[in-house]
């Protein structure tokens, strides 16, 4: 081919990219006259070396120039095309936006929180223990007798010889107060766990804290005082208390605190049984067995301990009617919290 030619191709190949309608069309030109192996201007570049010595100079300059031009052009025609073609839907910055999940705290988390920072500003110290314990620290240390209808085998998970799972966070108590001398300042929340028909008030796992305060000279108007102010932090500044006289075997004096029932205010409603009142915890001055059981003398000390179901809190708190919409995980009922 001779250098007269190349002049003629050039239009050629710039009139083929003009022409292409779409991206394909393109590329088929573009493989036409560049590709590696069957390209036009490729032959014409291995071509060069049998072009007469005089020419070949001018020849390859030639060539190089066709090959800027269709390059560019096709560059310049694809970006046009590429420009021109169809497009999906526009986004409609208009619409409102799709919010992300969020997670929340479960309740009985809430709950739990909560009562920890109340009784954190009351100065009580959080202690968590075992959830795996022996009879000792779960009947013998609290002074719950062998006959007592607790220690009864089918209503306790034994997973071996005076090995069980606590029943009560009481446990931990009893723990501590082995391992410190008074003063004791302590709230333990915890799992614990009885073989109670489940149903829309039981469960056969649920969650307890126990309060312990050992010291010299603390008396029941303490106790009252407390547990005063939690019910009052808790459920509200409008919350009225009163303890009514119980049997603990841990504690004497025992007593039950109720809190006046938070939906109808006191007046009388099916939930608080026409009653006007809620019972929410037991409580009492600790026992001088328990006290001789981990060492103490009880003409030097004395404490109250009290103990509440943080499940059954956050049902009265929240207005909750089934303590088993706590652990089915439906999340209907979860992203109400």
């Amino acid at each position: 081919m001779g250098l007269e030619e190349i002049g003629p191709l050039r239009e050629r190949a710039l009139s083929l990219i003009r022409a292409a309608k779409d991206l394909a069309a393109l590329e088929a030109v573009r493989v036409e006259w560049l590709g590696r192996k069957a390209g036009r201007i490729t032959a014409l570049l291995k071509s060069i070396p049998t072009v007469a010595a005089d020419e070949r100079a001018r020849f390859g300059q030639a060539v190089n120039d066709l090959k800027s031009a269709v390059t560019e052009h096709l560059a310049a025609r694809r970006a046009a095309l590429e420009a021109a073609a169809p497009r999906g839907p526009m986004a409609d910055v208009t619409m409102p936006g799709r919010r992300p999940p969020l997670g929340r705290l479960h309740p009985i988390t809430r709950a739990t929180r909560e009562m920890v920072e109340i009784f954190g500003r009351l100065g009580f110290e959080v202690v968590e223990g075992l959830e795996v314990e022996d009879e000792w620290h779960n009947f013998v240390g609290l002074n719950i007798p062998p006959e007592h209808p607790a220690r009864d085998p089918l209503d306790n998970y034994y997973l071996k010889d005076r090995v069980l799972l606590r029943t009560q966070t009481s446990t931990v108590q009893v723990r501590v107060m082995e391992k410190r001398k008074p003063p004791v300042r302590i709230i333990a929340p915890g799992r614990v766990y009885r073989p109670d028909t489940v149903d829309a008030s039981h469960s056969n796992m649920f969650h307890q804290l126990e309060g312990l305060w050992v010291e010299q000279g603390v008396t029941f108007a303490d106790l009252k005082g407390v547990l005063a102010m939690f019910a009052r932090a808790f459920f509200g500044p409008q919350v009225r208390t009163r303890f009514q006289p119980s049997y603990f075997p841990f504690t004497e004096p025992s007593a039950e605190m109720y809190v006046s029932c938070l939906l109808c205010g006191g007046e009388g409603c099916p939930a608080c049984k026409r009653k006007g009142w809620m019972e929410i915890l037991g409580c009492g001055m600790v026992d001088p067995n328990v006290f001789e059981a981990v060492g103490y003398d009880p003409d030097q000390v004395t404490g109250f301990a009290f103990g509440m179901g943080i499940d059954r809190q956050a049902m009265l708190k929240y207005a909750i009617h089934d303590i088993r919409l706590f652990f089915e995980n439906d999340v209907r009922f979860l992203r109400q919290f």
